[in-house]
């Protein structure tokens, strides 16, 4: 499988600055869609690049999300997973570490995931800097360069 971005093209995108519209909870509907709720925001960020935020919920279970965060590349219409953050209702495996957990993680898209031929964001690592929705979420927007004015203390997103 080709290589689509190196991990040093992944950590600029993850870097790029990504302005939020004050209004992106209401451009955000999460919409009923096979059995989970899904909503999408497109960002354009500050260096041009055009970003997809893809919010998914169990519809019976709200401790069961994945926020989702891609590059929407001008020259295909495959979006490329850069960062996926997924609540604990699971077992993950790494493929290539061949180490398994079961626990709150986030994806990050690799280079050497790429080449091995799997999804590009196969690789995740557990973490406890999050346990909800709104705390992953919040998560992802200090991780991966989002510009959001709030009060820390508010809910990033309402409908969860």
């Amino acid at each position: 499988m080709a290589i689509k971005y190196s991990d040093e093209e992944i950590n600029a995108l993850l870097q790029e600055r990504k302005p939020l519209p004050n209004d992106y909870r209401s451009r955000i509907r999460l919409r009923d869609k096979r059995g989970h709720k899904e909503g999408e925001l497109d960002i354009q960020g500050a260096d041009g690049n055009q970003f997809r935020l893809i919010l998914r919920q169990s519809g019976s279970n709200p401790l069961d999300f994945s926020i989702i965060l891609t590059i929407c590349p001008q020259e295909r219409t495959q979006l490329f997973r850069l960062r996926r953050y997924n609540s604990r209702t699971h077992e993950h495996t790494n493929q290539l570490e061949r180490n398994t957990f079961y626990d709150f993680h986030i994806h990050i898209a690799t280079e050497r995931y790429q080449e091995y031929g799997t999804r590009e964001d196969a690789f995740a690592e557990p973490t406890d800097r999050f346990s909800d929705f709104n705390s992953a979420l919040r998560s992802m927007f200090e991780d991966c360069g989002f510009d959001v004015l709030q009060d820390p203390q508010q809910r990033l997103f309402d409908e969860v």
